[in-house]
């Protein structure tokens, strides 16, 4: 029961965010109030890959070599430098079109990279291709405006930012009982 609810939270995360994509017209249509639904259905479809994810059974795919836990934290730490990177108002403001995309397939591939089980591929792998079609998506539907880039002072922030976000994220790893760090 518990693959069923983690496949029913990523295809409800998946159709909530392209809800707007796919039937742009109903979404219209739905002024304001349909941002609520959709983020019932964001909310909703984490909820459900939480619950299904935590309760699978363990079944083993491949064993990843111990080296690539390190190679998950750079990219751990470079996801959220990436995400950060939507927010910036520094120079780095307008350098990629998609940051937060971008960050949830470096952040994809890190934990495919460190996890080996069924559970963690449909996870992991369905957010991933769900990052990348989205990213299709939306170039094929929308043009894009460079932002003008701001003060290095912004940049500097970000990095800061990072840091505390990373040994936030740590944290709640290990708080959870996943150590992130190689013992």
């Amino acid at each position: 029961m518990s693959y069923v609810l983690l496949i029913l939270g990523l295809a409800l995360w998946v159709l909530a965010h392209l809800f707007k994509r796919i039937a742009p017209e109903r979404r219209a249509r739905m002024g304001d109030g349909g941002k609520g639904l959709v983020a019932a259905g964001v909310l909703g479809g984490v909820v459900l890959m939480v619950i299904g994810y935590r309760g699978t059974g363990f079944v083993n795919l491949w064993y990843p070599p111990a080296f690539l836990v390190h190679v998950n934290n750079l990219l751990m730490l470079l996801a959220i430098f990436v995400f950060g990177m939507s927010a910036t108002t520094g120079r780095l403001r307008g350098v990629m079109r998609h940051p937060q995309l971008t960050a949830v397939k470096i952040w994809a591939v890190a934990h495919l990279l460190v996890n080996g089980d069924l559970a963690s591929v449909i996870l992991f792998g369905g957010l991933l291709l769900w990052a990348v079609a989205e990213v299709i998506l939306i170039n094929r539907s929308e043009d894009w405006v460079r932002p003008e880039r701001g003060e290095p002072k912004g940049d500097v922030k970000l990095v800061i930012i990072t840091l505390v976000v990373f040994a936030v994220v740590t944290g709640i790893h290990a708080w959870l009982g996943v150590w992130p760090f190689p013992r």
